[in-house]
């Protein structure tokens, strides 16, 4: 469904940017449109892609309405990751991340609707479910506004399906435990970690990329798409590495602000309104459930789990760990800087 189609991702210099560009090139897609704020990720970016001529940089800010209107011109597909995400930051700057996570997501929409786009895909976060941070509760707001674009629209002009793709820790992105940990190790410093039974919900970047693409195909409109993962407990993290770069010392922090012990993917109130199969969940709006879930062939309502969260499903042993992280060439990537 992507070939010959024109893209636009907003946030796209970043670290999953790079990544879907890199996938979305490889399903002959027409070309790429990188919609950042960011001039020095995109010029790296763009030696990273050898100029590429199906990418297109655009330098811009989803705040700006006028900007991202001109950018999204016949535009057929737009996938929405840029966001203020960065926990503490955001706890410091709230009315910042508002602009960005909310109001500039709202602006994204509008400027699907009036560029009648085939799909507008909002990339969220397990931090939005029960939020007890402003970056949670600002994506829970994008995934809102999201998943009810469609009221709003006229059924006859427009045809944009939107929908949201929910998911835990991209493992290794920016901002993550993982680099941070691997530095502290490489720099001989303390391993810093804020509480021995914190769990994590985990993804690779490759997995994160086939669960977008195949939501996105399988969207009739108005879900939050969220995939079964496993977690891993904050110390088996730190074993891993140490079993792989060698013994460091550790020190237990106090908890950042807006963080938590675990993390969840679905909660009690959400499961009620949830569909499942062996490999996701589809979460509907509440009032259009009843209607819509006999809609998706395959799916049932679970049965055995009231919440979806990080403390309770399977967790990642030791060697699990390990090797996820040497088979996505994290290592490597940190030690040159490239995980950004």
């Amino acid at each position: 469904m992507f070939e010959g189609k024109k893209v636009l991702i907003t946030g796209g210099s970043g670290y999953l940017g790079r990544a879907l560009s890199r996938r979305l090139l490889k399903e002959n897609v027409h070309s790429i449109r990188i919609f950042s704020r960011n001039e020095s990720k995109q010029i790296t970016m763009q030696d990273e892609f050898e100029n590429n001529p199906k990418l297109r940089f655009f330098i811009g800010d989803v705040r700006d309405r006028e900007r991202l209107f001109r950018a999204m011109e016949g535009v057929n597909i737009v996938f929405h990751a840029a966001a203020l995400k960065h926990v503490p930051v955001v706890e410091y700057n709230p009315f910042e991340a508002i602009q960005t996570n909310v109001i500039g997501s709202q602006n994204v929409i509008d400027a699907s609707h009036h560029e009648n786009v085939e799909h507008c895909v909002a990339i969220s976060t397990d931090k939005a479910v029960s939020p007890v941070n402003v970056y949670g509760a600002t994506k829970l707001l994008m995934e809102k506004l999201f998943v009810s674009a469609n009221n709003y629209a006229d059924p006859i002009k427009y045809c944009t399906k939107f929908l949201a793709i929910r998911y835990g820790n991209v493992l290794g992105s920016s901002g993550s435990v993982l680099p941070r940990f691997i530095q502290q190790i490489k720099n001989n410093q303390k391993i810093t970690i804020t509480d021995p039974k914190m769990t994590r919900f985990t993804i690779t970047i490759d997995d994160a990329l086939d669960f977008i693409l195949n939501s996105v195909s399988e969207s009739q409109g108005s879900e939050t798409f969220i995939p079964k993962l496993k977690a891993y407990n904050i110390m088996d993290l730190k074993d891993a590495l140490i079993s792989t770069l060698g013994d460091s010392p550790f020190e237990i922090i106090n908890i950042r602000p807006g963080e938590k012990m675990n993390e969840t993917l679905i909660n009690k109130t959400e499961m009620d309104y949830t569909i499942e199969n062996e490999k996701k969940f589809i979460l509907l709006r509440p009032e259009l459930f009843a209607s819509e879930k006999l809609k998706y062939h395959g799916y049932s309502k679970p049965n055995e789990i009231s919440e979806y969260s990080s403390g309770v499903v399977e967790k990642l042993t030791v060697n699990e760990i390990k090797n996820l992280i040497l088979k996505a060439g994290i290592m490597e990537s940190t030690s040159n800087n490239s995980v950004s």
